[in-house]
């Protein structure tokens, strides 16, 4: 099943089940279209373009909650994946608090944004992490 946004449903249950005073690691898996889909414009990028921008406009949202990107590359192949599943690229986003997630994606700045995320992505996975507690 593919997905591009987190259901209402899967937000709540992460904000419930996640410590309110910890770090956050999102581990983003995303899967570009070839071509970008907009809903309300007629842009000619592909998805991975779309992406780009999305990664340029969303920079200040990011880290106006400190959350700070520690690790982006291109995904080449699953060793243990089911054999349908691949994933263009992989990033990793350090949040100070699952509050500060929660800030960001709520802010009118980053609703301004998302909507090249959507238009680039035919399928992701957003997992959230905490680190380990030694």
């Amino acid at each position: 099943m593919n997905a591009v946004n987190p259901t209402p449903e899967q937000l709540k249950q992460v904000l419930a089940d996640t410590p309110k005073d910890q770090p956050v690691v999102m581990l983003n898996l995303l899967r570009f279209r070839d071509k970008a889909s907009y809903v309300d414009e007629s842009r000619e990028l592909s998805g991975r373009e779309a992406y780009q921008v999305y990664m340029r406009e969303a920079a200040a949202s990011v880290s106006a909650v400190g959350a700070e990107v520690i690790w982006s590359g291109r995904s080449v192949g699953s060793l243990i994946a089911p054999p349908d599943e691949s994933w263009d690229q992989v990033l990793l986003v350090r949040y100070p608090s699952i509050g500060a997630f929660l800030a960001m994606i709520e802010s009118s700045e980053y609703k301004g944004v998302v909507k090249h995320r959507t238009a680039a992505l035919s399928d992701s996975r957003l997992v959230a992490n905490l680190e380990a507690q030694s």
